[in-house]
């Protein structure tokens, strides 16, 4: 448990950098979920509630992206280096291998 806790942290700490506002969100809300099932004694439910933490770690990883309002009708998107892919060019006529 101690452990999802903290890898939790570093992933908000990792994925909101640089955005006060939503690093404390992120902060309370995990903190909140964990303080609310601090009691929990049975272990189907702690399994199923280490699940679902883990699985939005993983998402939170994998599918936020940071966005910069810069005027009115402007938005940058700030990604992440573990998020950039290599891109496959398109082939109008793709060829078997």
């Amino acid at each position: 448990v101690l452990k999802l806790f903290k890898s939790l942290h570093r992933t908000r700490q990792e994925v909101f950098k640089n955005d006060t506002k939503a690093l404390e969100a992120a902060r309370q809300k995990i903190n909140e979920e964990f303080r609310n099932n601090r009691n929990e004694t049975s272990e189907e439910k702690i399994n199923e509630l280490l699940k679902i933490g883990s699985d939005v770690e993983v998402i939170l990883r994998t599918s936020v992206i940071q966005a910069v309002h810069t005027d009115s009708d402007k938005i940058v998107l700030i990604p992440r280096k573990d998020l950039l892919q290599d891109n496959t060019p398109y082939l109008d006529k793709p060829t078997k291998k």
